[in-house]
């Protein structure tokens, strides 16, 4: 089974996959997950890819098609899997037709000022990566309430500091949205 999640940042692609892919056995592949990786590390690559992140850029499409066929190449993904973040443009997509062609797309809509207050509000942990959401968010019948640590700024997996990406602070929010309107969307008409 091969599938994409596309919709804007921020909008559910990884808290769905998430729990999609070990239903069907499965992985979740986050090409922002291969990004972070790769800069946490603070391999060349990592070091050239984070001046892009910060500043709410993407990663040139040829960079990312190389790390995500090297993933897909791993036998846990034999079997298929769930991309999150691939492919953001239309050159990606037909190079992913190339090597891994997709069986179903599911495209995730939601308003952009909710996807704005919930990126902007998230909080990582440092060591584990464990996601929370300082955000509740009330938007007519629609209420998305905060996923909080049981201890402030702790994350309740491993007890490390929570902090804030650079790429989550609201006007790299904008930048990013900005940008997947004008290089990802197309991907729905696309598909």
């Amino acid at each position: 089974m091969k599938l994409i999640f596309l919709g804007a940042p921020g909008v559910g692609k990884g808290t769905y996959a998430s729990r999609v892919g070990p239903h069907f056995g499965i992985p979740q592949v986050s090409t922002g997950d291969l990004v972070r990786t790769e800069i946490k590390a603070g391999t060349p690559l990592g070091q050239r890819m984070k001046q892009v992140v910060d500043a709410g850029g993407l990663v040139d499409d040829a960079t990312i098609t190389e790390m995500l066929k090297n993933r897909l190449a791993q036998p846990d993904a034999e079997k298929g899997f769930i991309l999150d973040g691939y492919p953001r443009t239309i050159p990606q997509a037909k190079a992913l037709e190339a090597f891994a062609p997709p069986e179903f797309v599911l495209n995730i809509n939601l308003a952009e000022n909710i996807i704005i207050q919930k990126i902007a509000a998230r909080r990582v942990c440092k060591s584990c990566g464990n996601i929370y959401n300082l955000a509740d968010i009330r938007v007519g019948e629609l209420h998305m309430p905060p996923l909080l640590p049981k201890k402030e700024g702790v994350c309740d997996k491993c007890g490390d500091q929570l902090y804030q990406r650079v790429d989550d602070k609201e006007a790299t929010v904008k930048e990013r949205l900005e940008v997947y309107k004008k290089q990802t969307q197309p991907l729905i008409d696309y598909y």
